[in-house]
């Protein structure tokens, strides 16, 4: 590449990360895909254009950038997770699980990650690796509901209620407002026996 070729695209790059940071979504998106049209292999701006593509409910063209992405940086767990997130929002669970899975091998502390792992296995119905992947998320991060709501839930298809009513009175500790929610989803939940 050209020093001038160079220098131009420094340039894009910096003005990408000013429209960023301004919150200027639709310029940084235009700026993006500029980038992109000169330099189809520059992971952070199709990395970037995902993103926003996917901020705009537009998950198939936000799709395609994410899978390039993958496609050039394997080694990312970042970049698989957000490849997961995207094929479990257009409901491609396989590929979902798929791309959750390469993004928890690749980094193993990657907490939401597992998150989204134990999710796409909740969809389709293999609880018992779900509670798997969900107990993963509470170990990497204990104070986050989310991933304890969800592992009730699953403990409760699983028909292992005592494990379901230990999670509703851990969240009474620290998350009262979710272990209601559970009680009145999961009425047993809520027994004390």
């Amino acid at each position: 590449m050209s020093l001038k070729r160079r220098a131009a695209l420094a340039l894009q790059r910096l003005l990408l990360r000013t429209w960023l940071l301004l919150g200027a979504d639709a310029r940084a998106l235009a700026c993006a895909e500029r980038i992109t049209q000169g330099h189809p292999d520059d992971v952070h701006a199709l990395a970037t254009q995902a993103h926003l593509l996917a901020t705009q409910q537009r998950l198939a063209q936000a799709l395609c950038c994410q899978s390039r992405v993958v496609s050039l940086a394997p080694g990312d767990a970042g970049a698989w997770f957000n490849l997961g997130f995207l094929c479990e929002a257009l409901g491609e669970l396989v590929q979902a699980e798929e791309a959750f899975g390469r993004a928890v091998a690749l980094d193993p502390r990657l907490d939401r990650a597992w998150y989204g792992l134990g999710l796409a296995r909740m969809r389709a119905g293999r609880d018992e690796q779900a509670r798997q992947a969900l107990e993963r998320t509470t170990e990497l991060q204990p104070m986050s509901p989310f991933g304890w709501y969800h592992l009730a839930h699953v403990h409760a298809r699983l028909r292992q209620m005592g494990e379901a009513r230990r999670i509703v009175e851990h969240l009474r500790g620290f998350e009262p407002r979710v272990a209601r929610q559970l009680e009145r989803e999961l009425p047993v939940a809520g027994e004390h026996t």
